[in-house]
């Protein structure tokens, strides 16, 4: 076990449902690490926890519904981007028990296509049954406009139970301080010592329970976010106080996370939030043809991305191990059709 202590966190004192297929896989990158001729590489198979294809946010519904159904809840509501993993698995989570589901997504891509607004998640959404109760233009308020469904819904005699945005609050980053258990365990019986987690950071509520699981923890394992959407400072800054308020929900010391264990990288959001990048679209491709695994255009690709580009830095050395979390949302990728297709033609 890494570092000189070790806090097991005891997580069953809080409402769970049970919706993933846990522990997720914990694999050896052998031809992505040869081909980059870096560090030795792992990949946590969060893509992989079952939930209408996966993806990390059944981790944070394990916990969120089961918050919903102890506050007697008949309906879940959200809101996220068009192309949101996060809507998707609401929405099947819902289904499972038994909860209606209404969802609003904003338009954050000015340049989207048909497959884009119609493929993807949002076949899915509809699909699983989920009702899309609005789509609403970039820059919208979109907590507010949440809470305004949330009290029509009340009006008419329902009991709606509000999800942010990427299930990112104190209740759902529980997910990933179980997550940061679950990897410790791996690791120690693997006998792998991990120098770095590498993951995509957005709405905060993953790195903000991997950081308080593992440091809370004493792992010695440093937590990289690669943002997929805001520069460094905001980013951190809101890993940060979500970090503070999960590890106050937990009734940790205040001393068990410091500041200094939130790291963010901004240097592969591209464009914004679900642009291409040549970085992304490199990496999903490199990924796929190499090790059979698909990633995602929005987070995992992009983090990938910047894995990739920090191998070439040389910023980790060959005897070092670098993990790197797949957050899930292959089913995006249907979404982007036309960027993979332009992709193909140029290199060919």
């Amino acid at each position: 076990m890494q570092g000189a202590q070790y806090t097991m966190m005891h997580l069953a004192g809080y409402p769970r449902v049970r919706l993933g297929h846990f522990p997720t896989p914990l694999e050896p990158l052998p031809n992505l690490t040869r081909y980059l001729g870096g560090p030795s590489l792992y990949i946590k198979r969060d893509d992989c926890t079952g939930l209408a294809t996966g993806g990390n946010k059944t981790r944070k519904l394990e916990f969120l519904v089961a918050d919903a159904l102890a506050q007697g809840a008949d309906m879940l509501i959200t809101q996220g981007a068009v192309q949101s993993n996060h809507v998707r698995q609401t929405i099947a989570a819902a289904a499972r028990y038994g909860l209606q589901c209404k969802v609003l997504l904003e338009d954050r891509h000015p340049q989207a296509d048909e497959d884009y607004r119609e493929s993807g998640n949002v076949m899915l959404d509809l699909l699983l049954g989920g009702d899309i109760a609005a789509r609403l233009p970039a820059g919208t308020p979109m907590q507010q406009a949440m809470d305004e469904l949330a009290a029509q819904m009340r009006e008419q005699g329902n009991k709606p139970y509000v999800i942010p945005g990427g299930g990112s609050n104190p209740v759902g980053a529980l997910g990933y301080v179980a997550c940061a258990q679950e990897l410790i365990t791996q690791t120690f019986d693997l006998g792998l010592h991990v120098d770095a987690l590498i993951h995509a950071t957005g709405s905060a509520g993953t790195q903000a329970g991997l950081v308080t699981g593992l440091a809370a923890s004493n792992s010695g394992i440093p937590v990289i976010g690669v943002s997929v959407r805001a520069d460094r400072a905001a980013q951190e800054e809101t890993v940060w106080e979500l970090t503070q308020a999960t590890r106050d929900h937990l009734g940790l010391a205040q001393t068990s996370v410091r500041r200094e264990d939130i790291v963010v990288d901004d240097g592969y959001v591209g464009a914004g939030y679900g642009m291409a990048s040549d970085g992304m679209v490199e990496a999903v491709r490199l990924v796929a043809e190499l090790e059979g695994i698909l990633l995602d255009p929005v987070y995992s690709g992009k983090a990938m991305a910047g894995l990739i580009a920090q191998i070439r830095a040389g910023r980790y050395t060959e005897d070092q191990n670098i993990v790197f979390l797949h957050t899930g949302g292959a089913v995006a990728l249907f979404a982007y059709r036309s960027v993979f297709n332009k992709a193909a033609v140029q290199a060919a």
